[in-house]
């Protein structure tokens, strides 16, 4: 496998390229595209609260389907992963992540001291959940199984069913412990096609993330969130943020209450846009030698270097050499857990004309 080190990943926002496809997310919000100067310049920079604006917390409720009680914000989706394997963990407890993923989702576990047990999804099996393979893996020290429903980098996004049976087996083979369903990417949709209902509700014994960074385009604001129904754990994770990072910023919160607001305004042209841009992609993708699993949400999804043509891992680096030569480039699979013979590509954050062009140089890139 060719290795990348982790901090690689920070070229994402350390460092800018002309043709970006590693890039998760939509094009940003701009301030002015959510309120007037004069409302920011009356506001007062006191201390939130821990559990974050009242207003903001009923907004994010009644998107996921449960009380504003049972909502804690955070600083970002990656503070609330940090949060809830802080209050579920203790060193040398186990947590058993579904990969690929996001990476923080191992480093913040591990970072605490936990054993991470990993269960790899396949690209050949379309990255569906393998019950039987979760179920092996799970033991009565496993305090936390943290997977990403549509997945990043995949864009898969699991059924209700497959999630039931999650619960099911963690149930059986783990009762103790917590299921966190990263739901960051559960409202960047395609086209027509209904936002996908919260998994929020659906057992005391789960909780979801999630943020403004991905669908609605506010990464710039670091607001996150958790949700529980367990109402124990809620305040276990409130004190958790308390002596950590007290309270939020109140001018993100002020900002993000106005994302949500306008929510299906802010929303309905990005599916248009990441529907047209998949489209492109599908259709670019049956001419070149790559393969793909088309995702179900999100502004990405998962290709794969044919092992034919790219038979060892001399020939997967050169590929990348090449790609990053036409100032291009997309996310390897290392960063996520995967083989880098698998590639994240991005198709939400180009204009279109760029978005073209960056697919012809990439399409370069696999034939040379």
């Amino acid at each position: 496998m060719t290795t990348f080190p982790p901090s690689s990943m920070t070229s994402l926002i350390d460092s800018s390229i002309r043709y970006d496809l590693a890039e998760s997310t939509c094009p940003p919000l701009r301030v002015a595209d959510l309120a007037d100067p004069g409302e920011l310049a009356d506001m007062a920079l006191g201390y939130g609260t821990s559990r974050g604006d009242t207003e903001l917390r009923e907004l994010i409720a009644a998107g996921a389907g449960v009380r504003a009680e049972q909502v804690l914000v955070t600083v970002g989706a990656i503070e609330a992963m940090f949060l809830l394997a802080q209050a579920t963990c203790v060193p040398g407890d186990r947590v058993l992540l579904i990969t690929p993923c996001f990476p923080p989702a191992r480093t913040v576990p591990e970072g605490l001291g936990a054993r991470v047990d990993v269960v790899p999804l396949s690209f050949d099996d379309g990255y569906r959940l393998a019950l039987d393979t979760v179920a092996d893996a799970l033991t009565p020290r496993t305090r936390l199984v943290s997977l990403a429903s549509p997945q990043n980098p995949s864009g898969v996004r699991f059924t209700d069913d497959e999630l039931r049976g999650l619960l099911t087996v963690v149930a059986d083979r783990a009762p103790e412990a917590v299921v966190l369903v990263d739901e960051t990417y559960r409202e960047s949709t395609y086209d027509d096609d209904p936002t996908p209902w919260s998994a929020a509700a659906m057992s005391p014994q789960l909780v979801t993330c999630s943020s403004l960074s991905k669908a609605n385009g506010a990464p710039g604001l670091r607001i996150g969130w958790l949700t529980t129904t367990d109402p124990e754990l809620y305040e276990r994770l409130r004190q958790a943020k308390f002596h950590t990072t007290i309270a939020c910023s109140t001018v993100d919160e002020f900002l993000a209450a106005h994302v949500l607001r306008r929510r299906k305004e802010i929303l309905r042209p990005r599916a248009n846009r990441l529907g047209r841009a998949l489209a492109e992609l599908v259709d670019w993708a049956q001419d070149e030698p790559v393969e793909i699993v088309r995702p179900d949400g999100g502004a990405l999804c998962c290709l794969r270097l044919p092992a034919d043509l790219f038979p060892h891992d001399d020939a997967v680096a050169t590929f990348y050499a090449r790609l990053a030569k036409s100032d291009t480039r997309v996310a390897p699979g290392s960063w996520f857990g995967e083989h880098d013979r698998v590639f994240r590509l991005g198709f939400g954050h180009l204009p279109a004309d760029d978005f073209s062009t960056a697919l012809g140089r990439l399409a370069d890139a696999l034939t040379q």
